[in-house]
């Protein structure tokens, strides 16, 4: 399985950056995880969006679905007509509240865009040989971390997470642990998300085998979120930047065994 970065920001994009978007290629597929503000451009640079099996969106904050806007043009005026409607997992009420900045004509073409369908939790979703499980996350709103499954190995994006034992359950043996690590240590409980200490603890509590820290403050000090990530996960801690590749591979060994 292959994880591509397309945004790593939080909330709003710093130079260069995009806000939320993962490309995860296995089993034959090829899915993104969120689609925030400036993903598709970044998208664009390493597939072609026309080739896109499903788009999965944890939760209903604008930098977690806003490009999807731009997907629907994409798909509705592409070069050779437009292309089928995309497969579209999301939370319920999210592709209804969509429609409320769009004109009637808009969305029909929402609607002719994307097949969208309701995340529920625990209910896997099979697309091609790739199984993705959502898995109920606390934050300010229905939310769902998404664990990826193909190929012998285990991904689990926690989306935006307060530090619970939810999150800790979703993320339980993955084989890369894509952790949001979005608040400075000093903003600690302030806001329903993790520090880079507290996504370190939760990588170690669930005995991941590697972890990267993503959704980033964009004036956070990227080096020092890896020493404080370190400091609590003994295993390999990188910070997400814009167009990274993780090859995600089974773990060698785990705790225990």
């Amino acid at each position: 399985m292959r994880l591509t970065v397309l945004g790593s920001s939080a909330s709003y994009a710093g130079p260069g950056e995009a806000c939320a978007g993962y490309l995860v290629e296995g089993g034959g597929a090829r899915v993104l995880f969120d689609c925030g503000n400036g993903v598709l451009a970044k998208l664009a640079r390493v597939a072609d969006p026309l080739t896109l099996d499903a788009v999965f969106v944890t939760h209903g904050h604008p930098d977690h679905f806003v490009d999807l806007y731009a997907l629907q043009a994409l798909l509705r005026y592409a070069p050779a007509g437009p292309a089928s409607a995309l497969p579209l997992w999301a939370p319920n009420g999210l592709f209804e509240r969509m429609q409320a900045l769009l004109s009637d004509r808009g969305r029909t073409e929402l609607y002719e865009a994307f097949e969208c369908s309701e995340l529920i939790a625990g209910e896997p979703v099979r697309v091609r040989d790739l199984t993705v499980t959502p898995r109920p996350v606390e934050h300010t709103e229905p939310t769902f971390a998404l664990v990826a499954e193909a190929d012998g190995v285990r991904l689990c994006y926690t989306a935006d997470t307060a530090p619970t034992e939810g999150v800790v359950a979703a993320a339980r043996d993955a084989d890369l642990l894509l952790a949001e690590a979005t608040l400075p240590d000093a903003y600690a409980g302030r806001a329903p998300h993790l520090t880079a200490a507290q996504a370190g603890a939760l990588a170690r509590d669930a005995d991941v085998s590697a972890l990267v820290l993503t959704h980033v403050w964009t004036t956070n000090d990227r080096s020092a979120m890896v020493v404080e990530a370190a400091a609590e996960f003994d295993g390999p801690v990188s910070v997400a930047s814009e167009y990274a590749m993780y090859e995600v591979r089974p773990a060698r060994h785990r705790k225990g065994s």
